[in-house]
């Protein structure tokens, strides 16, 4: 095929997209409002677990599995040709903030999966494509409760070539999306209770460890990368009363870094602070280990294909929008478990900015909370489902583009992403806390 005529395939595979995705609006519209009125934390996404699959099986050619992959909440939707060709995977996550909602905009996320699944699974029919569309609704993304690693453990992704997912935000637009790797460590420490005035040298202060252990960690702190974050809770400080040689003391560390090796070199020197604190002092140390996120490494090639498609469609509205980023990664401080994905499969991690509400807060915020339902948020992650859509049609149409896309990922995940980990060096992180 001639550029020219590949130029022409894409441009009318865009309109299908385009005329099938404006043709569901009233539906999407009116599902994606359901779900941010009725926010529902994590593992209990039973409403928006209802409605997405009922919306799915009123679809033809579509085979819905409720209650999936051992899980109250997570569900399937699966299109297939009937003929082997790629297999294409798009992420829904549903859950919503303790006291907050949607304010991290899952609804979105899951009504920008479910258009760009069900646009795709429209162009493999009506251009008789062989391939596999697989719609996942992925529970308990916030607060580590890592569903789409439970749902790989379980082998939901197994025959997957590419995975696919988007965020709302303020501030980025950009497929090249970089996030963080982050673990959580509780550590407790045990001493011997003693009265402080009159027999203090029969104690051993547990209270004493835990604040060694802080001030070793502060001082680390001046040695760490710039992407490197350490943050620290005291959640017991002790067993009350200041004449007492305190038996327990406790706290959480969450542990951050750009790329999951650099995150286990850091735990490393977190936990030798705890040791430290323990040895000092006599105390014994527990330390229990909360495996938490791997960064996630963008595709390049997806990518390329996403900002073509971006470039092609027209804004949604007259508002302040910033310009897709394409020529280098976005940073964002917070952690997906979409990262996990992006070691196994390739995958983009599309980022969109919406507009804001009055008072201008960014994610995990009431003020972002509010943006996330508003019509202009919608339409604009319409845009987006409209521009992912089209990135997976080219991945059935174009021959070697899944080639190319594979080789490109095997390459960043062997080599470690260099240009990822140079970049973070430079400190070229957007400080945007998640979890």
């Amino acid at each position: 095929m001639h550029v020219h005529e590949a130029t022409l395939a894409a441009d009318s595979i865009l309109a299908d997209i385009d005329r099938f995705i404006d043709e569901l609006d009233s539906r999407l519209w009116t599902l994606n409002t359901y779900i941010h009125s009725h926010p529902e934390l994590a593992f209990d996404e039973h409403k928006a677990h209802d409605a997405l699959c009922n919306l799915m099986e009123s679809e033809p050619g579509w085979v819905v599995t409720r209650s999936a992959y051992g899980m109250t909440t997570a569900w399937s939707a699966v299109y297939d040709s009937g003929r082997s060709g790629p297999v294409v995977n798009f992420n829904a996550e549903m859950d919503a903030l303790p006291g907050l909602g949607h304010a991290c905009g899952h609804n979105l996320i899951a009504i920008v999966s479910v258009a760009a699944a069900m646009a795709t699974a429209d162009i493999l029919r009506h251009h008789h494509l062989p391939g596999k569309v697989l719609l996942i609704g992925t529970p308990a993304e916030e607060g580590g409760g890592g569903g789409k690693i439970r749902c790989l453990e379980a082998g939901a992704y197994e025959g997957v070539d590419v995975s696919m997912i988007s965020h709302p935000g303020i501030y980025n637009n950009s497929a090249l999306v970089c996030t963080t790797a982050y673990t959580r460590l509780r550590v407790r420490y045990t001493g011997k209770a003693a009265h402080a005035a009159q027999r203090p040298w029969q104690g051993i202060n547990a209270l004493d460890a835990l604040v060694v252990a802080y001030t070793a960690i502060s001082a680390l702190r001046q040695q760490t990368q710039p992407d490197d974050v350490i943050g620290i809770h005291i959640t017991e400080g002790g067993d009350g009363g200041t004449n007492i040689i305190h038996a327990h003391s406790a706290g959480v560390v969450v542990l951050r870094a750009a790329r999951a090796q650099r995150l286990h070199e850091l735990q490393q020197k977190v936990e030798a602070c705890f040791r430290a604190g323990a040895e000092a002092t006599g105390a014994s140390v527990a330390l229990d280990v909360e495996p938490g996120y791997l960064d996630h490494v963008p595709n390049r090639v997806l990518a390329s294909q996403y900002a073509k498609y971006w470039a092609a469609l027209p804004p949604v509205d007259a508002l302040p929008c910033p310009a897709l980023k394409t020529d280098d990664y976005t940073w964002i401080k917070s952690s997906t478990d979409q990262g996990n994905l992006s070691y196994v499969m390739p995958s983009i991690n599309v980022s969109f900015a919406i507009p804001p509400s009055p008072g201008g807060g960014a994610n995990h915020s009431p003020d972002f909370e509010v943006a996330a339902g508003t019509r202009a948020a919608f339409l604009r992650a319409m845009r987006v489902a409209k521009a992912i859509a089209g990135t997976t049609a080219d991945l059935y149409t174009t021959p070697g583009l899944l080639d190319e896309v594979r080789t490109t990922w095997r390459r960043d995940i062997e080599q470690g992403n260099l240009e990822k980990e140079r970049a973070g060096r430079e400190g070229r992180i957007m400080a945007t806390a998640k979890h």
